[in-house]
């Protein structure tokens, strides 16, 4: 998909990415400009089944999704940079998480909003700068490394 109109909707996104539900953390993308930066959103809710155990009576999104859903974005961000798609076997994993820093819950009802900017590339390895925000103020940031690898 070289091709992309703004905003991505959750289907677009689904034709970029290889995820599916209940795993799929990105609702919409508003911005992304390929090899410089992306920004998109998700909506927490209160019926996402991992309320039902983090924590009951006190439901916290957890911190490893915040950071799921930010590589996620990301990965639309690599997906429409390289010009490779998930469909023909490549997929964009994890390198590499550093700085990463949660500085306010993330409950339900809380749209998470993420904003990401490329650092480096070389070689298949991509590094980005990273921030997630409810409301404006910031919820968690830091640093997202992913490589992209053809799998079969």
């Amino acid at each position: 998909m070289t091709d992309f109109q703004l905003p991505m909707s959750a289907s677009d996104i689904q034709k970029i990415l290889p995820h599916r539900y209940p795993i799929i953390l990105v609702d919409r993308i508003t911005e992304l400009v390929p090899g410089e930066y992306v920004i998109g959103y998700k909506n927490i809710t209160a019926n996402e089944d991992i309320f039902n155990g983090h924590f009951p009576g006190s439901p916290i999104f957890p911190g490893v999704l915040i950071c799921e859903a930010m590589a996620q974005t990301a990965g639309v961000l690599g997906f429409l940079t390289t010009g490779n798609k998930a469909e023909d076997g490549y997929l964009l994993l994890y390198a590499g998480l550093d700085k990463i820093r949660f500085k306010r819950p993330v409950v339900p009802g809380d749209r998470l909003d993420m904003e990401l900017r490329l650092i480096s590339s070389k070689r298949g390895i991509y590094k980005v700068d990273c921030k997630a925000t409810v409301d404006g103020e910031l919820a968690c940031q830091g640093e997202l490394m992913f490589a992209e690898r053809k799998v079969d």
